[in-house]
């Protein structure tokens, strides 16, 4: 087995948990074969956007096809 890991950032108006659930289901959406993920970093953007925004970054690992 090979696997394959890429970045993703989630986001969201409401929490922290809410941008890592978007960020897992971008993959499940985009992605074949995901095994796992792992929250790297959180952060909020408050300068750019009128309320906050919950950011996720997020390592999704998943299983290369033969």
């Amino acid at each position: 087995m090979v696997f394959k890991k890429i970045t993703l950032i989630g986001r969201s108006s409401d929490s922290f948990d809410d941008a890592v659930d978007d960020a897992i289901d971008r993959a499940d959406e985009t992605l074949n074969n995901v095994k796992w993920i792992e929250v790297d970093e959180l952060g909020v953007e408050v300068a750019a956007v009128e309320n906050r925004e919950y950011q996720a970054e997020v390592e999704v690992a998943f299983e290369l096809e033969n």
